[in-house]
């Protein structure tokens, strides 16, 4: 199924792919159409790289977007990436959008950790801690951009690890939402509620492309955070985190669901549409659990003797960066009767084929030995 009547194939922007994902490569795209863009340097980063923003669209609803606050966090980038694609391509709904809506959109917000692969900045700040302080280069350049433009509307888009789960089931949350709390008590105030309600009507599409794997992210209030700083400030915020989808470590398939969701969220905002989604659904979306292992190695003692016996392995993936490729390698995070958990993949040792599986696996006997 593809939404829109659109071949997502054909608006996907093939330069910019895999997980390590930089100004090299996002600079090459935005030079491309520079003509087809308004594109400005809006700062710097700790280390001196430009901090870049693009602008599209007339309209008098407001919409910032920013990406790669953590800077190895891409999947969202990409995504913007093919909704650029999308707004510069002819079609009824893109000219709605343009004629209603002025979009900017800060594809990496954070350069510097980018290009190290790294949730932090060149100072190992979390810049999605630093809303308060704004000690930070890349915090200021963001806060200075929301002042001068007054957005009505705020998509601050993110990346979550492979561990979360939908719920209780045994389905990946390879998309996350959240309406950012305002306050202590996490109460539902006029902006809070419409951000729910442009949740709602994403969810309503994402659903029918991955029913069960959409999730809702914790909503414990914390003013240094840039969603909760923003929801205080009367905006409209909304979290999206792009997670883990079968056999997709370099999230090529959850970017295609990431745009999909932005481009429902625009449309609903630009045909003032909010009001046709119910604000109380957006609390029947499954909170988001963390049940996932990379790999579960049920029954490990059969090939390592060394363990108790029945013991279970919880086996997740460290990202390194590596020659500019992402490479992962596997750890034993938790030793035991996981029993509560899943796997994205997972090996029983007492079916002999499992068993041959594991040991040939080099890297993973090695983690495991």
């Amino acid at each position: 199924m593809q939404p829109f009547n659109l071949d997502y194939s054909r608006i996907k922007e093939k330069t910019v792919t895999g997980r390590y994902v930089t100004n090299v490569e996002v600079d090459k795209f935005l030079n491309l159409y520079s003509k087809k863009f308004e594109i400005e340097e809006i700062g710097f980063s700790v280390l001196q790289k430009k901090i870049k923003m693009v602008t599209i669209g007339t309209g008098p609803k407001k919409i910032l977007m920013w990406s790669q606050m953590h800077g190895n966090e891409s999947t969202t980038t990409k995504a913007v990436l093919d909704l650029l694609n999308y707004l510069k391509e002819p079609s009824d709904l893109a000219k709605t959008i343009l004629k209603e809506c002025t979009l900017k959109i800060i594809p990496i917000l954070n350069p510097d950790g980018a290009a190290a692969y790294t949730r932090i900045n060149a100072n190992e700040v979390d810049l999605n801690r630093d809303a308060h302080d704004r000690s930070q280069p890349e915090s200021r350049v963001l806060r200075a951009v929301y002042d001068a433009f007054e957005p009505h509307f705020c998509f601050n888009l993110h990346d979550q690890r492979t561990i979360f789960n939908v719920g209780m089931n045994q389905k990946p949350a390879t998309i996350s939402f959240l309406s950012p709390a305002h306050d202590e008590e996490r109460s539902i105030s006029k902006t809070r509620g419409i951000s729910m309600q442009l949740i709602v009507a994403m969810n309503s599409l994402v659903q029918n492309l991955i029913p069960g794997q959409v999730g809702r992210y914790d909503d414990s209030f914390n003013h240094n955070c840039v969603g909760d700083a923003f929801q205080m400030l009367g905006t409209p915020t909304i979290l999206f985190e792009a997670g883990h989808f079968e056999d997709d470590y370099d999230r090529e398939h959850t970017r295609m669901y990431i745009f999909y969701a932005m481009l429902k969220g625009v449309e609903t905002i630009a045909k003032a549409e909010i009001e046709q989604y119910p604000q109380h659904l957006y609390l029947e979306i499954p909170e988001n659990s963390k049940l996932f292992y990379d790999i579960l190695i049920k029954n490990a003692d059969q090939i390592v003797q060394e363990l108790p016996k029945n013991s279970d392995l919880g086996i997740l993936y460290k990202e390194v960066l590596e020659s500019n490729t992402i490479k992962f390698i596997p750890f034993v995070d938790k030793t035991g009767h996981l029993d509560d958990y899943f796997g994205h993949k997972t090996y029983n040792c007492l079916d002999e084929n499992d068993a041959k599986i594991v040991k040939a696996n080099k890297k993973l006997l090695n983690c495991i030995s």
